[in-house]
């Protein structure tokens, strides 16, 4: 994957969550807007694709980290789950237009019991988070075993034309456009953070490290996004004494 900038250039550790933290609180009123011109609406899609992806029994209990206003809340109540979201930023939550219980934290620490969920979202945050690791180690532990995830994020055309294309768009158009209707400085930051994104090979074996099985990655429209999707490894049947 081609790099806009330098991960080191770019803040790290406690001074990426208090930046990513700020950045949010300060885009919230205008998030969804952007969101839809800057993809022209495609993101809906990925959403719906997202919650089916995770295959699970209607009236599963699903967490969506990074939850921002609701969108992915709110697909997953439509296609009939029991949402909970959890977002690191408090003006999100506060302009978020859901129903579901919501509660802020780090979703590196999360206050929720082992195995408590049956599955877990997020979209369009794993560049966001301090590390990713760390964060899929807490997936592992809050995703029972068997349950499912399914985790959304932007990605770069395979094809070399489509790619340059994208890169034109993404670095250039995206910031301009966000720059007008909201925070110039968080949309200047959008496509820089994609250096924060491992390579997808080390990404998928990161989650298979972390407890995870059948982890699989999907790209979408073109390659502008991509959509992973795992299991947590079921518990092994006991052994008779």
């Amino acid at each position: 994957m081609a790099r806009f900038t330098d991960p080191e250039s770019l803040p790290q550790g406690e001074e990426k969550v208090a930046a990513v933290r700020g950045m949010f609180d300060a885009i919230a009123p205008r998030y969804d807007l952007v969101n839809r011109l800057m993809t022209f609406r495609m993101d809906v899609g990925w959403r719906r694709r997202t919650v089916r992806s995770l295959a699970l029994p209607h009236g599963s209990r699903v967490l969506d980290l990074a939850c921002g206003t609701g969108d992915l809340c709110r697909e997953l109540a439509k296609q009939g789950h029991r949402p909970l979201g959890a977002d690191l930023s408090y003006g999100m939550l506060a302009a978020a237009r859901t129903d579901a219980a919501l509660l802020q934290g780090d979703a590196l620490r999360l206050s929720i019991a082992d195995g408590a969920v049956d599955g877990a979202t997020c979209g369009f945050a794993l560049r966001n988070f301090e590390s990713l690791p760390p964060f899929f180690a807490e997936l592992a532990r809050i995703v029972r075993p068997g349950g499912r995830i399914a985790l959304l994020e932007v990605a770069e055309p395979p094809n070399p034309i489509l790619r340059f294309g994208h890169g034109i768009y993404f670095g250039r158009i995206v910031p301009l456009v966000g720059g007008l209707l909201s925070d110039p400085a968080a949309y200047r930051y959008l496509p820089r953070s994609v250096a924060y994104l491992p390579e997808p090979g080390a990404m998928l074996g990161q989650l298979a490290s972390a407890g995870f099985v059948d982890v699989e990655r999907r790209l979408l429209s073109v390659g502008i996004a991509q959509l992973i999707t795992a299991t947590r490894r079921p518990t092994p049947p006991s052994r008779p004494a």
